[in-house]
């Protein structure tokens, strides 16, 4: 769940300075995207946890 939390988090913070230095809009798909594509990351590289989370 730690995981998840943290993830969560640096992907938004991500988000904010791409929309603070690149005038982008926020939107949250894709947000959303890349949560899922850093999560199954993370499973790939071991977190035992995530992979119990997340199909």
């Amino acid at each position: 769940m730690n995981s998840l939390l943290i993830l969560t988090a640096w992907s938004i913070w991500k988000m904010r300075n791409r929309c603070m230095f690149d005038g982008c809009q926020p939107a949250a798909r894709p947000v959303l995207q890349e949560i899922h594509e850093q999560a199954n990351l993370w499973k790939l590289a071991g977190a035992k946890a995530l992979g119990e989370l997340l199909p």
